[in-house]
């Protein structure tokens, strides 16, 4: 076992930062798995608007622009439904590097909120990375990091 920090072995590489988000689709900043093995994308949601949905799918590109995004087969999660009393709910998506398309080595996360207004939010953890530790890979919006 590692007596490494846990954030030496993994980084928070992008995020759909909390708000109370319209009907409307949301990309998350785009992770680049050629230094990183693999990501979790933790999907949630606080309160959902009357009749809400939230929609979650992984996609990859080939830059940090997201040129030529294709939605990944299999990274999607199942709808979270305001009706289906999925109010303060989490659902997580991982994908390995070895998943993505060869010359596609970015993916991002795709939440789309549809009907009503939802609270919600997307962060992604990355790990396994080539070079240590994955906190470098941390978005410039990390702000502390506290041992």
């Amino acid at each position: 076992m590692s007596n490494a920090e846990l954030n030496e072995l993994v980084g928070i590489l992008a995020t759909i930062d909390p708000d109370n988000y319209t009907a409307a689709a949301y990309t998350s900043d785009w992770v680049p798995l050629q230094d990183l093995r693999r990501a979790m994308f933790v999907v949630m949601v606080g309160d959902m608007g009357s009749g809400s949905t939230v929609d979650f799918r992984l996609q990859e590109a080939t830059d940090s622009s997201g040129t030529g995004a294709t939605n990944i087969t299999g990274k999607s999660i199942t709808q979270l439904t305001q009706a289906g009393t999925d109010d303060n709910k989490q659902a997580i998506v991982e994908i390995n590097a070895s998943e993505l398309t060869d010359g596609y080595p970015y993916v991002a996360g795709i939440m789309t909120v549809g009907t009503a207004a939802s609270d919600a939010a997307v962060i992604c953890l990355a790990g396994g990375a080539r070079f240590k530790p994955a906190s470098d890979f941390d978005l410039s919006s990390v702000d502390e990091i506290v041992t």
